[in-house]
Order: C-alpha cells, then sequence, then structure tokens
C-alpha cells in the first residue's frame, strides 16, 4: 500500500449545492416513529439531518463491489475492501431551513495509516462545510477508516464493555426494514445494509450491519431532548450491531451510547449545549 500516494488526496476539494426540500425530513420522521409536526417551508432541520442532503449521485455502473462509488475519485483509492464511517465531530452554528439554497465545501483533510489488531487501517478524515452564502452553518470532521478483510476463522477482538449506570435510557430494535428506508433516505448502496450474504460470505458480519450514523441519529435525539439545542456533538463507532439485536440507548450528562445486548458499547458520543 502506497500511503504517500494516498496522501496526495489531501487538500482535494469539492463544492455541492442544494435548495433543501421537506421531503426527507418528513420521511426520516415516519421512519424513525416520530410525531413531528410536518416539516414546510422555513422549518428548520433538527441537529444530523443535514445528512438526508448533499448526496452522492453515482451512476449504478460505477459502484464498487460493495454497494458504494468505485473508488479514487473524490476519495483516495484506499486498497483495502472493508471501509465504514468510524465517527464525526460536529459543531451546529446557524439553523438550516427548508427552502434554503445551501450549499457544501468538502476537503480531504488527512490520510493516515495505522496498525490495528485485526490489520492495516486507514483513516480518511473529510471536514464538511455547510453554508448558507457566506454563513457557516454546519462543520463537520468525518473519519472514514479502511480494513482488511477477516481471516477465515479469525475471532472477533473483544469489544468494549458499555457502562452500566444511565440516567436516562431506552431499547431499540432495529430490523431490515429500518435499514433498508434509512439506506435508500441517505442514497447509501453499501451492501452491509441490506444484503444478509454479502455481509456473511465477504465481510464475515453474522448479520446486517445497522447504520452507524443512523445510530448516531437516535442519540442526538435522545441528547436534544434532555439538553436542548446542541452546539456540538462527537460520536465515534466502536463495535458493530446487527439487525437481529437489540441495543439500548443511554445518557448520563453530556455522554451518550449504545450498549448491546451483550453488554458491548457499540457507539460512544458527547453532547455540548
Amino acid at each position: 500500500m502506497d500511503i504517500a500516494h494516498l496522501q496526495t488526496w489531501i487538500g482535494r476539494s469539492e463544492e455541492v449545492e442544494e435548495r433543501v426540500c421537506p421531503f426527507p425530513s418528513n420521511a426520516l420522521a415516519a421512519t424513525l416513529d416520530r410525531d413531528d409536526p410536518p416539516y414546510a417551508e422555513g422549518a428548520a432541520l433538527p441537529p444530523l439531518w443535514h445528512w438526508l442532503h448533499f448526496l452522492s449521485l453515482c451512476p449504478q455502473g460505477a459502484l464498487g463491489p460493495d454497494g458504494h462509488p468505485a473508488r479514487g475519485g473524490f476519495i483516495p483509492p484506499v486498497p483495502l475492501p472493508r471501509r465504514m464511517w468510524a465517527g464525526s465531530r460536529l459543531q451546529f452554528l446557524a439553523p438550516m431551513r427548508i427552502g434554503q439554497a445551501l450549499r457544501r465545501v468538502s476537503a480531504i483533510e488527512e490520510v493516515a495509516h495505522k496498525s490495528g489488531r485485526s490489520g492495516d487501517l486507514v483513516f480518511v478524515t473529510v471536514r464538511h462545510r455547510i453554508l448558507d452564502g457566506d454563513t457557516p452553518c454546519v462543520e463537520e470532521e468525518q473519519d472514514i477508516v479502511y480494513r482488511e478483510a477477516p481471516a477465515p476463522g479469525a475471532p472477533a477482538p473483544a469489544p468494549t464493555a458499555a457502562p452500566e449506570s444511565s440516567a436516562f435510557s431506552r431499547t431499540i430494535h432495529p430490523d431490515p426494514v429500518l435499514l433498508q428506508r434509512y439506506s435508500a433516505l441517505t442514497f447509501n448502496g453499501h451492501r452491509i445494509h441490506y444484503d444478509r450474504d454479502y455481509c456473511r460470505e465477504v465481510e464475515g458480519y453474522p448479520g446486517l450491519v445497522v447504520h452507524g450514523p443512523l445510530l448516531a441519529q437516535l442519540l442526538m435525539l435522545m441528547a436534544s431532548r434532555h439538553l436542548g439545542r446542541l452546539k456540538s456533538f462527537t460520536f465515534r463507532a466502536t463495535a458493530p450491531l446487527m439487525d437481529f439485536e437489540p441495543a439500548t440507548l443511554c445518557q448520563k450528562g453530556t455522554m451518550l451510547w449504545v450498549r448491546g445486548p451483550d453488554g458491548r458499547q457499540c457507539m460512544a458520543a458527547e453532547a455540548e449545549s
């Protein structure tokens, strides 16, 4: 792996413009079983709902074998087969409203190689800025991690145990329909979220993988409910959650996490109001 070549992508940028329409917000509210008033012109987007916009409309013939866009465009062509959204650091600076014409400016900030318990890892950090004219609304640093394929029969690394004590909690029951609807709303073709045979036979997962951003979205909604309007939010995926596993969303003060049914921590987050 030529990490020096991959690092030549640092500094590459792209810009996307979009007039925010109400359908994605209303569809996500329905998907999450929320009773929000209908989103219409002028309504503010809840935090993280910008992920429903500025989507990459990659042609079907330009997708890779995992369902993601083939590598080597804006994102460097990391030659490792498994990839995931590892986490983000976000700041909420001004409201984004339906009907606004917004633009997202993105740049590759870092490409780093590390060695982990499961082999080589490459982290690509992308910085996104969403602007209303010259006014920044959201700033986000997003970490994408690339990993080697699991060796046949290799044991999975021992996960971190989640904290047991929380001030607020609720249990969720993800299922394939929820995952399919969220994939459709975010135009996410990654096969780990809907192709069970691919998950088991190619990437070594026992079931469909629940989207990290979906878990982050649910934690964000919990944080907003108990802390009010948020200034910042950070999350890090720590272990995959499968579609057949119930999980508990937990909060204690500004700290939040997702606890799997065996007590493992699937995501850790922190919110600031």
